[in-house]
């Protein structure tokens, strides 16, 4: 018999999976080239010989947040989004970079973006001001709260209200701890929140949770280091969009805002006009871009090229 389910939790190629009457099933993909994720809508088959559910095809995706494998190719992270939260905090310090490299596959996808800072409760250093300020200069909200002490996590749910978010980030930044006081304790399975030797909270799937007052929130692992897909990256700003809305007086339509003459984003950069650090994360993201498509290799390259 022939159905569909959503994917609610992805542990590797072991899939967790509800169906419209909102039975929850344990299923698998049918097929090593079924690369399926979190908050994939999907159609299965039961196999009652071997008493297990089979993912035969995955349904139209509504947006995706991929990321780039070091040979360049696309992969798939969490699917049906409409709104990626990254998450830092005090501790562990914070990398500007990864934060500005998810930020850019959100804008590239179409997604909307917040950043949120947790351990509010903690000090909050001077350079990390000068960060948050530089997200907010960009056009991404900043929110301050507590997993710790509840402060202004009403303002947070607020934001996730009836939108499909997904919290990524740093290891050690909260993000579960965030999302079990987001998310009833019911609704929260015995494992779905696993646990380090000293008790943390150590997420390594991703999963996904219903929101008391509407919409759904996507646990994901804890990153040391993020590449977005090069493959969805906006071309031209990468994602950045400062860059976009500086970019149209750039002198060449072509500028890659590296080295060219009459370069509008350098020169905002240099009067400060445009924040010195992201402009250097911009340039990385660059370099990396180019590296990654490099890596792909010219058959690869041409093949994307015709599509």
């Amino acid at each position: 018999m022939e159905f569909d389910a959503q994917v609610i939790a992805a542990y590797g190629r072991h899939l967790r999976l509800r169906d419209a009457s909102g039975r929850v099933l344990q299923g698998r993909p049918f097929g090593r080239k079924l690369q399926v994720v979190c908050g994939d809508q999907v159609r299965c088959t039961e196999d009652s010989t071997h008493a297990e559910i089979h993912v035969n095809e995955i349904l139209p995706r509504r947006s995706l947040l991929a990321r780039s494998t070091l040979r360049g190719d696309s992969e798939p992270v969490v699917a049906n989004l409409s709104l990626l939260v990254t998450v830092i905090a005090p501790l562990p310090r914070p990398d500007p970079f990864i934060i500005d490299r998810y930020l850019c596959a959100a804008s590239s996808a179409g997604l909307r973006a917040i950043v949120v800072l947790n351990k509010a409760e903690l000090e909050v250093p001077d350079e990390l001001v000068v960060m948050l300020k530089s997200f907010e200069s960009a056009g991404y909200p900043v929110l301050r709260c507590s997993a710790e002490t509840g402060d202004r996590l009403d303002a947070l749910a607020a934001e996730l209200k009836d939108a499909t978010s997904v919290f990524v980030g740093q290891s050690g930044v909260g993000k579960s701890s965030l999302i079990t006081r987001l998310v009833p304790a019911t609704a929260i399975s015995t494992g779905d929140l696993d646990r380090d030797a000293e008790g943390r909270h150590t997420t390594t799937s991703s999963a996904l949770y219903d929101l008391p007052s509407g919409g759904a929130v996507i646990d994901s692992p804890g990153v040391r280091d993020f590449a977005p897909a090069i493959s969805s990256l906006e071309s031209r700003s990468l994602g950045f969009p400062e860059v976009d809305r500086l970019a149209p007086g750039c002198r060449f339509i072509d500028c890659l805002h590296l080295q060219e003459p009459g370069c509008a984003v350098r020169q905002a950069s240099e009067s400060n006009d445009m924040d010195a650090r992201r402009y250097e994360s911009y340039r990385r993201l660059r370099r990396l871009h180019n590296d990654l498509k490099a890596a792909q290799g010219p058959g690869k390259r041409r093949g994307q090229e015709r599509a």
